[in-house]
């Protein structure tokens, strides 16, 4: 027994962690051993298109760079660095001053049952708990300093000649050429027309140390909280990247999941808290290039199985690339404006139809929000009168027109989501469509007073200021002519979506 077999041999005995049963978790680059209320994490000496692990000091400098990385996000996961060594009577030990083999991660053992790709598929996740998550990948990411050295044209082109050479190298046992080759030459194109956007992006700080590889796999909780673990440690190309194409490999891994709604969810609450409707342009590239990381990885996963767990591995990566050939091809750009009076289930109904008009959703652009980022403040701090006066909400719908405008321009579809109350309001947004040249849909919801006001009542964590009084106030205000598609959304909202879609054409 030599090399890595035997300290891999060392580390899985339960004798070595005093008895406690072990168990293994292979991936493509490491194994991890869980042992007690440890976990042990070991480079493989593997070689790659993207990293080299071959020698000892290359797998010490990744150990060392993956607890400093990923003590940003979960510092209470993450214990250090330990070495393992070679006793004076020829035995292994975790530490020690003998001749070191090899360089562990040790980390605070969780739950594994607490795995976000576990838990979604018991439906365990639901949209307040996916909210928290973003709302804790926002806060990483703007902590994060930005990398105005790497991402933008250059970072991209990377990633695409990367994901061709490995995906190659699983050629013709795994993957088809032919499919690798289209997508490498779509993605470039794909590339040269938005790289513009992403230079100015980077320039901008939008480019950061990110997480570099933010699917389900990697997210736990901790504590009772998302948790990011397991960031990239190994290459700057990788980790220092666009903050939208760090969420979006999230937002891939869910939609691949069949869970499109949820990645909505997600995307939808991330622009809400950054704001950052720019990010939304280079998304195919971005979903396409991240399905294209799943595929090299379970194609190159399938080489190391054997049997079923072959065949399975083999079966995902021929998936990955067919999705990631279907991101470059994405639907017409369209915008439907969601109206009503507060209460009314506008929001709602806005929120549940966007996974229909887009990958992975329509843009939600809502005045509520909207109104709060004018003003200075958190989407959830309630303003005061001086945040609801005539020169303010003019302001806010011009926003909203601007923004809606600007995500039809690039390709995708938006939905306007405010109350759209007086006639020239609703003219305008359809304005927006005509001159755009896209299909428009209004729709006008409505909701018995004592329903919408009990609805207002019974919100939690909502970014609209409204009251049931204000309500009152609505239903005095002379909207005029509504020739917007008209649903009562009293039915429960099951039935209301279906109203919905259908009015649509969906």
């Amino acid at each position: 027994m030599t090399g890595q077999d035997e300290v891999i041999a060392y580390l899985v005995d339960p004798a070595s962690h005093g008895g406690v049963p072990v168990e293994r978790i292979d991936t493509h680059i490491s194994v991890v051993v869980l042992a007690g209320q440890r976990a042990f994490k070991l480079k493989k000496a593997v070689r790659l298109p993207f990293l080299d692990f071959t020698s000892l000091d290359s797998r010490k400098s990744a150990c060392h760079a993956e607890f400093t990385l990923n003590s940003r996000a979960t510092p209470a996961l993450y214990r250090g660095v330990t070495a393992v060594t070679r006793r004076a009577d020829g035995g292994l030990a975790l530490g020690g001053d003998g001749p070191v083999l090899d360089w562990v991660v040790e980390m605070r053992r969780f739950d594994q049952a607490t795995l976000f790709d576990r838990l979604v598929r018991t439906d365990a996740l639901d949209r307040a708990r996916m909210n928290e998550l973003t709302e804790t990948i926002h806060a990483f990411h703007r902590a994060q300093p930005p990398r105005r050295d790497r991402g933008g044209v250059t970072g991209l082109t990377w990633t695409i000649d990367t994901n061709r050479a490995s995906m190659l190298a699983q050629v013709p046992a795994i993957l088809d050429a032919a499919k690798v080759e289209a997508l490498a030459e779509a993605s470039h194109a794909a590339l040269a027309r938005c790289g513009a956007l992403l230079e100015e992006r980077r320039e901008a700080g939008k480019v950061r140390w990110c997480h570099g590889d933010l699917h389900l796999g990697n997210i736990c909780l901790l504590d009772g909280k998302p948790a990011l673990f397991d960031a990239i440690e190994f290459s700057e190309d990788i980790a220092c990247v666009d903050v939208m194409y760090d969420l979006s490999f999230l937002l891939m891994d869910l939609d691949h999941r069949g869970q499109r709604r949820m990645a909505n969810w997600v995307m939808n609450h991330y622009l809400d808290l950054s704001a950052d409707f720019g990010g939304i342009a280079p998304m195919p590239l971005f979903l396409s290039a991240r399905a294209g990381v799943r595929a090299h990885v379970a194609a190159t996963m399938a080489t190391q199985a054997q049997g079923a767990d072959r065949d399975r591995l083999a079966g995902e990566a021929r998936s990955y690339l067919d999705a990631a050939l279907a991101y470059l091809d994405p639907m017409p750009p369209r915008l439907l404006a969601v109206g009503g009076l507060s209460g009314s289930g506008k929001s709602r109904m806005g929120r549940e139809l966007a996974p229909f008009l887009a990958v992975p959703g329509a843009a939600v652009v809502r005045t509520d929000v909207l109104r709060k980022h004018l003003m200075g403040v958190a989407i959830h701090d309630k303003l005061g009168a001086e945040g609801y006066g005539a020169e303010v909400t003019e302001r806010t719908y011009q926003a909203l027109y601007d923004t809606c405008a600007q995500l039809l321009a690039v390709g995708h579809s938006a939905v306007a989501d405010a109350v759209f109350a007086m006639p020239q309001q609703r003219a305008a947004i359809e304005e927006v469509a005509a001159k755009a040249g896209v299909r428009f849909d209004g729709l006008w919801l409505e909701a018995p007073p004592d329903l919408a006001a009990a609805r207002i009542r019974e919100r939690k964590a909502n970014v609209s200021d409204a009251t049931p009084e204000i309500l009152d106030w609505q239903r005095s205000w002379d909207v005029g002519t509504i020739t917007w598609a008209r649903i009562d959304s009293s039915p429960p909202k099951d039935v209301s979506l279906i109203a919905g879609k259908a009015a649509l054409g969906l």
